[in-house]
């Protein structure tokens, strides 16, 4: 079986609400990610529920990047 990591989230500003679509960099599930928005990296780190990350006195949500389980057989 393999994963598949999708290279973009969805990240919603908590203070104004607004949701942008990021790419994402460096991802470990339950752990962490990279953000880039506009060229900003935004380090995101699992909170147990889900990914927070602060960036010029803003923090930042997200649910992380959608992740496929590919199985793989005989072809």
């Amino acid at each position: 079986m393999r994963t598949l990591v999708d290279d973009r989230a969805m990240v919603t500003s908590t203070r104004t609400g607004a949701t942008v679509e990021a790419e994402v960099d460096n991802f470990r599930e339950h752990k962490h990610f990279d953000a880039f928005i506009a060229t900003n990296k935004i380090p995101m780190k699992w909170n147990g529920k889900i990914y927070v990350g602060n960036m010029a006195g803003m923090e930042f949500t997200s649910a992380g990047p959608t992740i496929k389980e590919v199985k793989e057989g005989r072809r």
